[in-house]
């Protein structure tokens, strides 16, 4: 056998107990064949083989999200501008005026999801005059969180809300004085009216959301992710929203893998839904790219308890049980695997009533079915869980809303939320992802950092002992696998398994804690092919595709905000001498930092603290 693809002189993290490490990898139709030292590679190798030195890289098995929203992230990623990681309220701003003084009418500026106030020097969010200052006639709506949104006066007047518009159910359209809307959406207690809102927004064609699903799926390759599970969700419809991403299969040109779950979309309807699927979609169709993967998030609506750390536990209507069940039994009896979003204990406590209850009339059986999320769950429902061979999927909400959970529940409560470590001390199948697009940043290295320091992105310590490196990596990888039914294919660096990794831009296992957020792909591989590639390895790697429409912010903010230099990996926040520009920096490193690190980076923003 001639080996397709040989990468040598690496570091490579297996994931494999019996082979944990390795220093080269060949691969042969889309798997490895050979894993181990550099002599068992290039024993495979014939003249047609391609041969790469990844001159001492990490090499980590491809990340693999659990539950990402990547199929409805990708019609939009295009539309969005993003503040993932930007270090204060001033460059949010900065970057949102740029955006709204090129985005032509009718279109919005979209901030949605993956930042919070605490990540800002500032500690605050930007208050809805600073958004009329900035964009005074392009509509700005911008997303915190699950719990309110931002408009700014054009957005208001597009989206129609006026002083006689009434509050819909579950939701706020605060007022002033006069009884005029300010700007400010809030969900009390569910989301609805914030994602109803951006709904009317207008939408990319079918050609730029191509475009913006490959531009979102080469973002996830440039920080190493290779595989996903797409959880479904609202205002994603199937199978009209899925064209996009049906079509990029077919034409092969997906560079993550997805096994996506249907999520339903009629309240009250659930079970028609359902059925209709299970009578239509065989399941599993598809191949190692596109495959199908069984029911959920979403069974039924009146099982939703979403997270919102600034309101108190909203209590599930009493109708949920009466809806719940005749969806789970469908599902059972169809042999349909499912999932269920699940954020607190409660809430679990009378879902496992009702899978328990299926269960003794029609046994799961090893049918596989998990939580999402489970942050307060407890010992006792976790034993519970383990019993009916369900498994858990931990997300890194915690390190976007920590700081809210302890303002509300006790520090003491968010050591443990989610317990993660009890989980996996019972044996329950655990898999790590970040829920993404809408709250959670999808930045796997956010939510691997989170899981390692305990630390939210704020900077808050939830925890002072996080879960080992190595623990953590499994969860991603492996772990992951297992939420798929792909256990045992993917998710480790292995003969015979597919053959997806990436080779990293500093060491995961040995670099300092706050560095782990700056960590991305030089070399991403999936199935044996180089789908991404930078500085060593750039020439390597396809070109990029040209970003559709050529206003999108994503011309200008190709992804999650990244620094300009080693220094400015690994700034802490703090308010600094800059005032009102309250920058992030460390004073304490800056006496030992070249002049080049700071000027061109911090005199970018108007900033006179350091006047170089």
């Amino acid at each position: 056998m001639n080996a397709d693809l040989i990468l040598f002189n690496g570091h490579f993290h297996t994931v494999d107990r019996e082979t944990p490490r390795a220093s080269a990898v060949a691969i042969s139709e889309g798997r490895f064949v050979a894993v181990g030292t550099d002599a068992d590679a290039m024993a495979l190798r014939g003249s047609g083989t391609q041969v790469i030195d990844l001159k001492g890289r990490c090499v980590i098995p491809g990340l693999n999200d659990s539950h990402l929203h990547l199929i409805r992230g990708g019609l939009n990623y295009n539309l969005e501008l993003r503040w993932e990681g930007v270090p204060s309220v001033v460059d949010a701003l900065r970057m949102l005026k740029d955006q709204a003084d090129r985005t032509p009418t009718p279109q919005w500026v979209r901030v949605v999801g993956g930042w919070n106030e605490f990540q800002f020097a500032e500690k605050r969010m930007p208050t809805l005059e600073e958004l009329n200052q900035a964009a005074p006639d392009t509509p700005v709506f911008v997303l915190h969180l699950y719990d309110r949104a931002l408009l700014n006066r054009a957005a208001l007047r597009v989206a129609g809300y006026t002083r006689n518009t009434p509050n819909p159910p579950g939701g706020e359209i605060v007022r002033d004085s006069n009884g005029e809307p300010t700007g400010m959406l809030v969900a009390r207690p569910n989301a609805m009216i914030l994602y109803s809102t951006l709904a009317k927004g207008p939408k990319l064609p079918l050609e730029y959301q191509v475009n913006s699903t490959r531009q979102f799926m080469r973002e996830l390759n440039r920080l190493g992710l290779t595989s996903a599970i797409d959880a479904g969700g609202g205002f994603q419809n199937y199978p009209d929203d899925y064209q996009v991403i049906e079509q990029l299969a077919k034409d092969q040109q997906l560079t993550i893998r997805i096994a996506y779950n249907l999520f339903t979309q009629k309240p009250k309807e659930e079970l028609t839904d359902f059925k209709n699927w299970t009578s239509s979609v065989t399941l599993h169709q598809g191949d190692d790219y596109l495959r199908h993967n069984g029911a959920g998030e979403m069974l039924v609506f009146s099982a939703a308890d979403f997270e919102d750390f600034l309101e108190p536990r909203p209590d599930l209507p009493q109708t949920m049980e009466d809806e719940l069940e005749p969806v789970v039994r469908h599902l059972v009896e169809q042999r349909w695997p499912f999932r269920l979003h699940a954020t607190y204990n409660e809430s679990i406590s009378r879902m496992l009533d009702v899978f328990e209850k299926v269960n003794r009339d029609i046994p799961f059986n090893g049918l596989p079915w998990f939580f999402d999320h489970a942050e307060t769950i407890t010992p006792q429902n976790i034993e519970r869980v383990r019993a009916l061979g369900g498994g858990i999927a931990i997300q890194d909400r915690m390190a976007f809303q920590g700081e809210y959970f302890v303002e509300r529940y006790g520090a003491k409560a968010a050591e443990a939320t989610p317990p993660i470590k009890r989980m996996l001390a019972e044996g329950v199948p655990v898999g790590a992802g970040t829920d993404a697009t809408r709250v959670s940043s999808y930045n796997p290295w956010t939510s691997l950092y989170w899981m390692v320091s305990g630390r939210t992105v704020g900077g808050l310590e939830l925890h002072s002992e996080g879960l080992s490196r190595q623990t953590a990596l499994e969860l991603f990888t492996h772990g992951s696998a297992w939420f798929s039914s792909e256990q045992g294919k993917k998710g480790m660096i292995k003969v015979g398994q597919l053959a997806d990794l990436a080779a990293l831009s500093a060491d995961f296992f040995s670099v300092d804690e706050e560095a782990i957020k700056w960590i991305e792909s030089l070399l991403t591989v999936v199935g044996g092919k180089v789908v991404y590639a930078a500085g060593d390895f750039e020439k390597l790697g396809p070109a990029s595709v040209p970003v559709l429409p050529d206003w999108s912010p994503v011309v200008k903010v190709p992804g999650h905000w990244r620094p300009t230099s080693p220094m400015q990996a690994q700034v802490h926040h703090c308010s600094g001498p800059c005032g009102v520009h309250a920058h992030s920096h460390d004073r304490a490193r800056l006496s030992n930092a070249p002049v080049s690190d700071f000027a061109g980076f911090w005199g970018a923003f108007g900033c006179s603290c350091f006047a170089f």
